[in-house]
Parts: structure tokens; sequence; C-alpha cells
């Protein structure tokens, strides 16, 4: 009987190990690529999972919308005084076409100063800019000035916020407005937005400080932060620099073409 047993344990053993043995060639035999390779997408493919977007591809929402957004609502104190300012801008439509309306301004010294107001027919051409035509008007300590406006706007690549109209009409005859800014996320509520404005006259507009070729540059740093995404308050520092005859017609009525200043506000939109 011991004898018998033995002999079986170890037929048993040799047949565990044997098959064992052949499970381990069969695995290590097994290929490591998948038989049929992924073929790679084709022109088709990626045209089909990446539809160029059309003009009438937006039209999905409903039939009128609007917004307002009030950029920068601010007030400072430097050397040269204090005052607030103001820049804002809306439209209401549809996807499509809109009316937009900016603004922006300033009061110093507890007067208003210039303020202008543009009223503009938007059209989009493509899912990130529109062409906008209409008038600008600009007020202020000076008699009013109505003048004819065309321009894009939209959003350029890497998310940069562009604005460029043309001004015809009045004693400037005609004016290029250029706008850019970005918004940094630092974290999901505290934004850096950097911001860049500057203008060129055709010619010289000696009541409201404005002469022929580049007139000024104006750059701002804020930081805001968003308690909601609907309200966020901010601090900055602006730099405005005049160049060329505007400098001069500034130094002529006594004030310098440089400006600098700290700033706190508050960015709100509804």
């Amino acid at each position: 009987m011991p004898s018998n047993a033995g002999t079986h344990g170890e037929h048993g053993e040799h047949g565990e190990h044997g098959e064992h043995g052949e499970h381990g060639r069969h695995d290590a035999a097994a290929p490591q690529a998948p038989r049929e390779p992924i073929p790679e997408p084709t022109t088709a493919d990626l045209a089909a999972a990446f539809p160029t977007l059309q003009p009438h591809a937006m039209q999905h929402a409903p039939g009128f919308n609007s917004l307002v957004v009030f950029d920068h609502l601010e007030a400072w104190n430097n050397a040269h005084g204090s005052g607030q300012s103001w820049a804002a801008k809306g439209w209401f439509g549809g996807d499509i076409d809109r009316l937009w309306l900016r603004s922006e301004g300033q009061r110093s010294e507890g007067r208003l100063g210039e303020w202008s107001l543009d009223a503009l027919h938007g059209h989009a051409i493509s899912p990130w800019w529109d062409v906008v035509a209409g008038v600008r008007h600009d007020g202020g300590d000076v008699p009013g000035l109505t003048r004819a406006a065309l321009g894009v706007q939209g959003l350029a690549p890497y998310k940069f916020e562009i604005a460029a109209t043309a001004y015809l009409g009045g004693p400037r005859r005609a004016e290029l407005a250029v706008e850019a800014e970005y918004s940094l996320l630092l974290t999901n509520r505290l934004i850096l937005q950097p911001t860049l404005e500057t203008s060129v006259a055709a010619d010289d507009d000696p009541r409201r400080g404005v002469g022929r070729g580049l007139g000024h540059v104006e750059a701002g740093l804020r930081l805001r932060y968003e308690i909601t995404r609907r309200f966020a308050p901010y601090v900055g520092f602006v730099h405005e620099r005049r160049f060329g005859r505007t400098a001069d017609l500034h130094r002529d009525a006594g004030e310098s073409p440089r400006d600098s200043r700290w700033v706190a506000g508050v960015r709100f939109w509804f």
C-alpha cells in the first residue's frame, strides 16, 4: 500500500508540473501585438470627427439673447488727482445679427470728461468673428462729434479678444482704434487680465487734444477675484503715454503726455 501511494503521488506531481509547464510555454509564445493593427485615420475620418463649423451651425440658441458687460468700473487717486472711469459693452439679438453698444469715459475732479458711445450692427462672418458698422458719438466738455464706424471684432488664436474699428468723418477725417485683451486664469476664480489700447488719426483735432499719427497707447494690468462669475472686484495698474502731435497738444495745454495710476474697481455682467 505505501508503495502504491507513493507511485500515485509521483504521477500526480509529474502531471501537474507538466501541465503548468505546457501552459507557460503557450503564454510565452503568445504574440504581444494585436493580430490586426488599428489603421491610421484617413482624411475622411478626421473630417468626420472634426467638421468645419459653418455660420448656420451657430443658429442653435433661442432667437433673441442679450449680454451687458462692465469690463471696467474703477476709481483712482494719483499725483494728477482722483477720478473714475468706465468701459462697458453689450449686445442684443441672435446668433448671426446683433446690436452692439460700446461705451467708455471718465470723470475727474468732480467733472465728467471725455466719453463715447458706439451703436453698431454686428454680423457674424465666422464662429469667432463679427463685422460691425454703425455710428460713434464723442461727448464731454467740448462740442460733440458724431462719426461713422466700421470694423471687426472677435476671438483671435490663443484666446486674445481683439477689436479694430475705423471712425470716419469729423476734424480727424479718419481714425483707427485697436483694443486687445487676454484673460489668464491663475486659479478658477483669480484672473489676471492684461489690456492694450492704441489709436492712429489722419489729421489734427486740437479741440480734443488729438494729433495726427500715433496718438496714444494705454496698457493695463488688472487682477480680479470672481466672487461669482457675474461679479468680480479687482485691483490694477494702468499706464498711458501720448506720442507725436498728440503729446505736443497736451504739453501746450499744460498736461503731461504720460500718466500712470493704480486703480480699484469691479467687473460685472448681466
